[in-house]
């Protein structure tokens, strides 16, 4: 089904969240999942386009946080300096913000599923290639375990994350 039929078309910041997601957030300080927007891709005039420009609204918005955190950043470290107190904080965390919301953009693009590069790929790809990539589907979570869990994460999405905050800030 879709949000609307599952119930979870409105603003309560708990629709979206999974229990398992949570407590890996809890346990672990460092890594979480909500539960995933089911999407109708028959809802689409043009099913790969409706289903890449999906997929792009999630890093989308990741992108126009971090940009608006790192121009509040540097509003504040403009018009205050580097002071301390409250306004060096809320500066602090505004900046955490940036980071964070730029490695959840890079990382969500990843061709891994069940994260967006995946929707993103499957669109663009054709014959043999589409049909291996469904075909290694089955093992995603393995991938994304291992992909996460070891520092390869860390050397393919640090430079991507560290290029695009030097950009922005």
């Amino acid at each position: 089904g879709t949000p609307r039929w599952e119930g979870r078309l409105t603003l309560t910041p708990l629709a979206p969240l999974d229990p398992v997601g949570l407590l890996a957030l809890v346990l672990t300080r460092r890594f979480g999942w909500a539960k995933p927007v089911r999407v109708n891709p028959m809802n689409f005039e043009n099913r790969d386009a409706g289903m890449v420009m999906v997929s792009l609204a999630g890093p989308g918005a990741n992108l126009i946080l971090a940009m608006l955190f790192s121009i509040i950043v540097k509003f504040i470290y403009g018009a205050y300096g580097f002071r301390g107190g409250t306004i060096q904080l809320v500066a602090v965390a505004l900046d955490q913000g940036v980071w964070i919301n730029l490695g959840l953009a890079v990382f969500n693009l990843m061709p891994i599923p069940p994260l967006d590069g995946s929707k993103i790929l499957a669109a663009v790809l054709r014959g043999n290639a589409a049909r291996l990539y469904y075909q290694l589907e089955q093992y995603s979570y393995i991938i994304l375990l291992v992909f996460i869990a070891t520092p390869v994460s860390t050397w393919i999405l640090m430079p991507i994350i560290g290029a695009l905050y030097r950009a922005i800030m």
